[in-house]
C-alpha cells in the first residue's frame, strides 16, 4: 500500500462505516421532513400520501428511479384528489410535502447509473409542474397554479436539478480519480514484483556461475593435489596455488554479490569503486584453470578490441564459464573441449563443444529445460535479445551454441592489443594445450 493511501480520509468526505451510517441517516432526515410537512395538513389523504412518499425516499439510493416513479404515483393521486370546492380539500395541492418530489428527482441525478435518467427525471418534474399549474383540458383537469407560480417551481426544480448534477459529476470525477490511484498502485506494485523477480533471477545466475564453477575447479583441483601430493609435490604445489587463486577470485565475485544485496543496485555509492569488469580476456584464465583440472581446451577469441559492450563480454565470459564448468561436473578429467568465440555481422558467436571424455552424453538425461546452469545461460541470452541452444552430440558429448546481437557499432575504446600499437587491432587468441 502506497504511502498517499494510508492518508486518513476527512471527515467531510467519510468512506465505508461511516460513509453508510451518514448516509442512512441523511434518509431517515428526510423522510422525517416530509412526513411533518404532511402532519400539518388537515386533508383526510394528505398524511397518508405524505408517510407513503416518506416511506419510499428510504430506499432512494439503491432503487433511485424506482422511487421516482412512486413519489410522482403518488403526486398525480394528490393532484387528482385535490378538490378546491370541498373544504378542507380530501389532498392539498400544492403542498409542502411535495418537497420529496424534488429530493426523489435529486436522487436519481446523483445516484442512478444510467445516463439518461437524470434528464428524464428533470423533464419529468418540469413537465408534471406545468401540468398542475394550468392543467389538462383534455382530461377536464382544472390548473392551480399561474404562471408566476410556475416560474417559482421550474426555477427551484432547476436549482435542486443543477445542484444533484453537480454533485453527481464530482462524485464520478472523486470514483475516477480513486480508480485510477488503485489502478496505479495495482501497476507499482506489479512492477516491484517484476523487478524483484528478475533481480533474484539475475542473483541466482550470479550466484550459480561463481560458486558452481569455483567449487567445480577447486575440487578437482583438490583431488589431483591429494593423488599427486607425495609423488609430485611440484603438481601439488600447483593444485593447491590454483585453488587459492580460483577461491580469491571467488570470494570478490561473493561479496560483490552481496554488496548489491545489501544496498539495492549495483550501482549504489561504494558498490561500483571496486567492482571487478569481467572482459572476454578472462576468458584464458578460466580455460587454463580448467586445464589444470584436466580437461584439454582449444580456445579461439576473435573479436574486435571494443567492440562488444561490458554487457555482452559480461554474457560471453558466463557462457563460456558455465560450460567448462558442466564439462568438469558430467565429463570429468581428460575430456577436450572446443571454445570458439567470434563476431560476425554484428553478431556475438559463441560455440562450445565437448568430446563427453568417452562417457555416452545421454548417460544422465536432462530436461528440456536444462539444470540450473542451462537455464541461466538461456536467460543471459535471451535477455540480451539472442538465440541459445544446447544439446548432446552424436556419440558422446554435448554442444552449447549462443548467437547476442552486438549493440556497439564502432569501438567504444581505443584500447591497444600489445605489440601492434593499433587500436582497434583484434584480439585473437588460439591455444590448444593438452
Amino acid at each position: 500500500m502506497t504511502e498517499e493511501s494510508r492518508v486518513p480520509v476527512p471527515w467531510i468526505a467519510p468512506s465505508g462505516r461511516y460513509a453508510r451510517v451518514l448516509g442512512r441517516a441523511v434518509d431517515v432526515a428526510l423522510a422525517l421532513a416530509v412526513l411533518v410537512a404532511a402532519y400539518d395538513y388537515a386533508g383526510e389523504h394528505d398524511l397518508l400520501l405524505g408517510a407513503l412518499m416518506a416511506l419510499a425516499l428510504l430506499a432512494r439510493r439503491k432503487r433511485p428511479g424506482t422511487v421516482m416513479a412512486v413519489v410522482m404515483a403518488l403526486a398525480l393521486a394528490q393532484f387528482l384528489l385535490h378538490d378546491p370546492a370541498v373544504d378542507p380539500p380530501p389532498a392539498h395541492a400544492p403542498a409542502a410535502y411535495d418537497v420529496a418530489v424534488l429530493f426523489a428527482m435529486m436522487s436519481v441525478v446523483h445516484h442512478s447509473r444510467t445516463p439518461w435518467m437524470p434528464y428524464a427525471a428533470g423533464g419529468a418534474v418540469l413537465l408534471a409542474t406545468g401540468a398542475a399549474s394550468f392543467g389538462v383540458p383534455f382530461l377536464g383537469l382544472d390548473g392551480f397554479g399561474d404562471g408566476q407560480s410556475l416560474l417559482i417551481f421550474w426555477g427551484l426544480t432547476l436549482t435542486v436539478w443543477l445542484t444533484a448534477f453537480a454533485l453527481h459529476t464530482r462524485r464520478l470525477y472523486a470514483e475516477s480519480q480513486a480508480a485510477r490511484a488503485r489502478h496505479a498502485e495495482r501497476e507499482q506494485e506489479q512492477r516491484a514484483r517484476l523487478a524483484a523477480v528478475r533481480e533474484r533471477a539475475e542473483i541466482a545466475r550470479e550466484l550459480h556461475d561463481v560458486v558452481a564453477h569455483s567449487l567445480a575447479v577447486m575440487i578437482l583441483q583438490a583431488d589431483g593435489a591429494g593423488a599427486v601430493l607425495r609423488t609430485s609435490p611440484d603438481m601439488a604445489e600447483s593444485a593447491l596455488k590454483t585453488i587459492a587463486a580460483t577461491g580469491r577470485d571467488a570470494i570478490d565475485d561473493m561479496h560483490r554479490i552481496v554488496r548489491v544485496l545489501r544496498e539495492g543496485r549495483p550501482g549504489t555509492q561504494g558498490a561500483g569503486e571496486d567492482r571487478r569488469l569481467v572482459t572476454l580476456d578472462e576468458i584464458e584464465t578460466v580455460a587454463d584453470r580448467a586445464r589444470t583440472a584436466g580437461l584439454t581446451v582449444d580456445l579461439s577469441v576473435d573479436v574486435d578490441q571494443g567492440r562488444l559492450s561490458p554487457a555482452e563480454e559480461m554474457t560471453a565470459f558466463r557462457i563460456v564459464q558455465e560450460c567448462l564448468t558442466n564439462t568438469l561436473r558430467h565429463a570429468g578429467s581428460g575430456a577436450r573441449v572446443d571454445i570458439r568465440v567470434r563476431e560476425e555481422g554484428g553478431t556475438l558467436l559463441i560455440d562450445v563443444t565437448d568430446d563427453g571424455g568417452g562417457a555416452l552424453a545421454g548417460r544422465a538425461p536432462v530436461g528440456e529445460s536444462g539444470g540450473n546452469g542451462l537455464v541461466g545461460m538461456r536467460e543471459r541470452v535471451e535477455l540480451a535479445g539472442g538465440a541459445f541452444e544446447a544439446g548432446p552430440r552424436l556419440g558422446s558429448g554435448w554442444h552449447v551454441r549462443a548467437s547476442v546481437p552486438v549493440r556497439t557499432k564502432t569501438p567504444v575504446a581505443a584500447r591497444t592489443s600489445a605489440g601492434t600499437g593499433n587500436p582497434e587491432a583484434t584480439r585473437t587468441s588460439v591455444r590448444t594445450e593438452r
